[in-house]
């Protein structure tokens, strides 16, 4: 261990056990943390590091776990070798960690305040008073509005950033000697992860403490990082600088996780996955400019499919001592248009009402007013024939498969049961044999119809969700966030199926997310929104190297752009 050295890991192996079954998750993994000093860990779902980074503090699951092999030192003290009574003592105190999902790990029967001044009571032994003092300006480090609002709020009143930036402030209460951050930023906008990423950088700057960055996304920990490491199946397959990293990869799998995701200077026709690199085969075709052309030309000589025209979406709420209504406009007289075999990428931050479109399209929440016409019939005026055929047509896959499947379900059955109520096919055994179909055209097997959704990865959920989405035969699919929880190389294979699918079958998508690099990849036209408004709407690539309002701007300025 070098003098500069805070944390030193070396040769780490870590089990997990299902009964008598052993699975090392992590093995004989070496590195150190310096003082002063940001280190990525970069890795997909199962490589090991978040595995590695809990074993730190002792938080690894106690009966299905071990630390087989290694030691982890800190500060010249063998963390193994403490008591949990010591370790308590540790975290939160030398030790600090925030949390991808900010709303599990904090208390929602507790106000935020009172979750920060706890810990400082707890390990500085402060009073209350001055517990709720530090609270504030810990609030106020971290760029909290309104600190003695939120101090009293829930977590549950106050955006995801928000609940973010408590955690941090939460995490930094003691002023740790090390921050491990495991995906802060995932499920934020990228405007606030861009806004997360450079408070870290700030605070690390003013404290000196140092910090470990965990995540799926390489671009993503450039920008915080002075070196990185890559896991790959719980071994550390490559690491270095960001330059030396992302100029001079060595490793496969790192030049994988740099291409997977979606250029923002050219349109590729395919995006390469993990597995391309691994195997040698690497897709580089490109779309030009004329071919783009040529497509649009003929999508757009036809009628629409799909026309929105003046659409809003307002909700009541009581306030005040007289019970006065307020109005949230959360879709403010929208119109636009979808073409058959188009893709309508839909931007925008949190709470700029582009989910709220999406499920009033689906008729989910109906528009306090406005029109949307379907295949040049008024929706409103639909008979009850008609409107079932209509549900049947504009389908839509979810952000969280999981939730949207039911657990006790056989996947297979799920899949068939629309087809059911649809009345497709002529029998079960058609239906079953469709569904088996379907299975292996979204790239799973025919085993699949005979599993339980708990017994699958988040990429497979998707492909089931997929599968059960176009099970119907849909004109028209809205995805919601579809891809944004899934690894980088899952969400390259789960975007090459959909562009795949609708070459297929003719579909045309509504795709909406937060993520701006991947809606460029899907898009034919963008349209963005802010405060339930369009801001622009357009030709993708055009919006993108040439946007008009300042929004627009803002939202493309905060992509990772790597390095």
């Amino acid at each position: 261990m070098n003098k500069n050295s805070l944390l030193s890991i070396q040769d780490l192996s870590i089990s997990f056990f299902s009964g008598k079954v052993e699975n090392e998750v992590v093995k004989s993994v070496s590195f150190s943390l310096d003082k002063n000093e940001i280190l990525g860990i970069v890795g997909e779902s199962g490589s090991g590091k978040s595995v590695t980074t809990l074993s730190l503090v002792g938080l690894l699951p106690k009966n299905i776990s071990k630390i087989k092999n290694g030691e982890i030192i800190f500060e010249e003290q063998s963390l193994q070798n403490l008591s949990e009574k010591d370790l308590r003592k540790l975290r939160g105190n030398s030790i600090s960690m925030i949390f991808q999902e900010p709303m599990s790990a904090l208390n929602p029967s507790m106000c935020c305040g009172n979750q920060v001044s706890e810990i400082l009571v707890h390990h500085k032994s402060l009073s209350h008073k001055a517990a709720k003092k530090e609270t504030l300006l810990l609030f106020e480090k971290v760029k909290l509005p309104d600190p003695k609002e939120i101090y009293n709020k829930y977590p549950h009143q106050i955006s995801g950033g928000q609940m973010q930036r408590v955690m941090i402030a939460m995490a930094i209460a003691c002023k740790p000697k090390i921050l491990i951050a495991d995906e802060p930023t995932t499920a934020l906008d990228v405007t606030v992860q861009k806004e997360i990423i450079l408070l870290l950088k700030e605070l690390q700057k003013e404290t000196e403490m140092s910090i470990i960055f965990i995540s799926h996304d390489l671009t993503l920990v450039s920008e915080i990082a002075n070196r990185i490491l890559v896991m790959y199946q719980g071994e550390i397959v490559e690491q270095g600088t960001v330059q030396e990293i992302f100029i001079t990869p060595k490793h496969s799998y790192t030049k994988a996780l740099i291409h997977a995701r979606p250029s923002l200077k050219q349109r590729q026709e395919k995006l390469s996955t993990i597995q391309d690199f691994l195997e040698n085969k690497v897709n580089s075709t490109f779309i030009s400019e004329i071919q783009r052309a040529a497509k649009h030309k003929k999508i757009y000589s036809t009628a629409p499919l799909l026309k929105v025209q003046n659409l809003k979406k307002e909700y009541y709420s009581s306030v005040g001592i007289f019970r006065n209504k307020k109005v949230t406009k959360a879709v403010d007289d929208v119109s636009f248009e979808i073409y058959e075999g188009e893709t309508l990428g839909l931007v925008g931050e949190s709470g700029c009402g582009k989910s709220t479109l999406g499920k009033a399209l689906l008729q989910l929440d109906k528009a306090t007013s406005g029109s949307i016409y379907y295949k040049g019939k008024n929706i409103s005026a639909l008979s009850e024939r008609d409107f079932k055929k209509y549900r049947k047509e504009i389908q839509i896959i979810f952000q969280d498969p999981y939730s949207s499947l039911n657990p006790r379900v056989l996947i297979g059955e799920s899949i068939l049961e629309p087809m059911k109520v649809h009345k497709l096919h002529y029998s079960d055994k058609m239906r079953k044999e469709k569904v088996i179909q379907l299975l292996v055209q979204v790239g799973l097997s025919e085993e699949y119809y005979y599993r339980y959704p708990h017994q699958l990865s988040g990429g497979q959920r998707q492909r089931v969700g997929i599968a059960r989405t176009i099970a119907v035969e849909p004109k028209l699919i809205i995805c919601d966030e579809s891809v944004s929880a899934l690894d980088i190389s899952v969400q390259a294979q789960v975007l090459n199926l959909l562009n795949g699918l609708k070459e297929k079958y003719g579909f045309s998508y509504l795709f909406i997310s937060h993520d701006l690099a991947v809606v460029k990849f899907m898009a034919d036209q963008l349209m963005v929104m802010n405060a339930g408004k369009i801001e622009e709407i357009g030709e993708a690539d055009e919006i993108y190297a040439n946007p008009l309002k300042s929004y627009t701007k803002k939202l493309i300025e905060a992509i990772p752009k790597g390095n």
